[in-house]
């Protein structure tokens, strides 16, 4: 998962609609990736929609780096049976963590029925479809993110496994950024009825 989720982000800027936080190297992320970086990750809430920039910069004067992104996002659901997640799923390679597998998507609407931990490579549209509620949240990637992750603990009583699915925004295959480039990630949450 990486280390961004464990520390300590700077407030860059914030207004009654928007904040924008920064990570730059510190002694905690050296020790596990000693590169000159930062990346600033901004939220804005517009009247129809909620929007996410992640902007990662290479500090360094020559000296390219690699690296890997994703938004761990978990979404409150009414129920497992009432969810549907449709996108361009079909026909689509994934891999099947869970069985530790890559395999071929069948489906053009994913329903969650075992435990699930999913890489789709290529999906980047997905769709939560609620019947319970009565609603819809598309996960718009406008830029940067090219894969989509759909995690849940199924059975997991403990975890609460059947009100909430966790569907990622990613960039699984390796960014290589050079000296001086930066790489953006654009991702909105649109809520809509069915």
């Amino acid at each position: 998962h990486g280390f961004a989720r464990n520390v300590e982000w700077t407030v860059k800027s914030m207004s009654e609609t928007s904040v924008a936080l920064e990570l730059v190297p510190n002694d905690y992320t050296k020790e596990m990736w000693d590169k000159d970086f930062v990346c600033t990750f901004t939220v804005t809430l517009e009247s129809d929609e909620l929007k996410t920039q992640m902007l990662v910069e290479n500090k360094q004067a020559e000296e390219s780096f690699d690296f890997q992104a994703a938004l761990h996002s978990y979404f409150t659901v009414s129920a497992l049976d009432k969810l549907e997640i449709t996108g361009s799923f079909e026909g689509k390679e994934f891999l099947n963590k869970v069985a530790d597998e890559t395999q071929t998507e069948d489906r053009s609407a994913i329903t969650i029925s075992e435990e699930y931990d999913r890489v789709y490579m290529g999906v980047n549209d997905p769709v939560l479809n609620d019947a319970g509620t009565g609603k819809a949240l598309a996960v718009v990637n406008s830029a940067g993110w090219e894969d989509t992750v759909i995690w849940n603990p199924y059975g997991d009583e403990g975890m609460g496994y059947n009100n909430f699915v966790c569907v990622e925004s990613v960039k699984f295959d390796p960014v290589t950024l050079d000296g001086g480039a930066s790489w953006e990630g654009v991702m909105s949450l649109k809520p809509s009825s069915l």
